[in-house]
């Protein structure tokens, strides 16, 4: 698969007959939408955990040295917090194009805190992209994040603006905290050179 994953998104025609679609943000969505909503709401989804295994080619990285941010990756019994948006379906086209670095459109269902559920769409980076970068050691993710850069930004910034918002929601993801802690180390040694 191409990175530009743009046309194979805007050929999903699942919720075409939809005035409204729950999207849920697991990375950059749960802090930065940039996109017009009708409701937000804490949600999380069964069976998938999230994981810096997907490179960023085009907003914090480069093709040259492409960054690392969050995708989705199966895992039975996991149970993964993000943020859910009730929004039109017109603002795929914006997003297609923002996801377009190896993301595809999936339905899921989606869980609130008060117990309801609703059919869903996520942007999920699969192996079989490619940008795909995998699984590596959490320390040797955060090293890879430290010295990343892209047009959104450094990739650290990604990376503490994802666990701030984290924390906030309430959700221990003990994959994102692990790079958090191995990135200050790093951060605090280069400071105090």
């Amino acid at each position: 698969m191409s990175l530009d994953t743009t046309a194979l998104n805007q050929a999903m025609t699942h919720f075409d007959e939809h005035d409204t679609v729950w999207l849920f943000g697991y990375g950059s969505l749960i802090y930065k939408a940039g996109f017009d909503y009708l409701e937000r709401r804490p949600a999380f989804i069964h069976d998938y955990a999230r994981r810096f295994w997907q490179g960023s080619h085009d907003h914090r990285g480069t093709p040259e040295a492409p960054g690392r941010v969050a995708t989705l990756i199966e895992a039975p019994g996991h149970v993964c917090h993000g943020m859910g948006y009730l929004v039109s379906p017109a603002v795929f086209q914006a997003l297609d194009v923002r996801e377009k670095n190896g993301y595809l459109r999936e339905v899921i269902p989606l869980h609130f805190d008060d117990g309801s559920t609703a059919e869903g769409l996520v942007y999920r980076a699969t192996e079989d992209n490619a940008a795909w970068l995998g699984e590596a050691p959490e320390a040797d993710i955060a090293a890879h994040i430290a010295d990343a850069q892209g047009p959104s930004g450094p990739n650290r910034d990604y990376l503490l603006h994802l666990a701030e918002s984290l924390r906030t929601l309430g959700d221990d993801d003990a994959h994102v905290f692990a790079i958090e802690r191995h990135l200050r180390l790093l951060l605090a040694g280069e400071a105090s050179r």
